[in-house]
């Protein structure tokens, strides 16, 4: 299925292939002999921009979000796996992305770089050409290091460090509750998404 959103209309190669429930929405370019396959989301939100290079698999129930000033591109030769969810990042060429792997905003991964089943990066951090995040193991830093599972105490202080509410949504949290911090996030992202209601299904005819 494609979507126009904000006037911006999906641009797919003619070698590539969409799954039919797929969704892809907004201003999204899908390289040659891509494959989405069923279930997946492809989604650009605002000014953002998604860009899938070509020869890409993304498997099934994935999700690729772009959004605000985040947007999001996918490197040549590269599979994402099922459930996996990248939002507003950089995925160099020939990576993989394994089943369940998250990857966020403002992240970037080199050349030839795999996270395996379950890993994490996380927001802002930066991992070299080759870099291998194991199986549950968390990345996290400029640059950026692996951390282990068990390593909790070392992983929160890093990411404590970056603010997510601040780098992600803009929002100052020192000295605030995180209720409040919660409700305003939330707040933020229902008035963006109201845009949605406008959106358009398109037809493939």
């Amino acid at each position: 299925m494609r979507v126009k959103h904000r006037e911006n209309v999906p641009q797919i190669d003619p070698t590539a292939w969409i799954a039919p429930n797929a969704v892809v929405s907004g201003r999204v370019v899908v390289g040659p002999r891509s494959r989405i396959l069923y279930g997946a989301v492809l989604t650009a939100e605002g000014r953002a921009e998604l860009r899938v290079g070509r020869d890409c698999v993304i498997m099934e129930q994935a999700v690729l979000r772009a959004s605000g000033r985040f947007s999001l591109t996918v490197g040549d030769s590269t599979l994402i796996g099922p459930h996996a969810y990248l939002s507003g990042c950089t995925i160099g060429p020939s990576c993989f992305i394994a089943t369940g792997a998250m990857v966020f905003n403002g992240s970037s991964l080199g050349e030839g770089s795999t996270v395996a089943l379950g890993g994490i990066v996380h927001i802002g951090t930066t991992m070299p050409r080759d870099s291998w995040i194991p199986i549950g193991h968390i990345a996290v830093g400029h640059p950026g290091e692996v951390f282990s599972p068990d390593q909790s105490t070392a992983i929160h202080e890093k990411i404590g460090r970056t603010g997510f509410p601040t780098y992600v949504f803009g929002l100052q949290s020192e000295g605030r509750h995180r209720g409040e911090i919660n409700r305003e996030i939330a707040c933020q992202y229902s008035r963006a998404l109201q845009a949605h209601q406008h959106d358009e299904i398109l037809s493939d005819d």
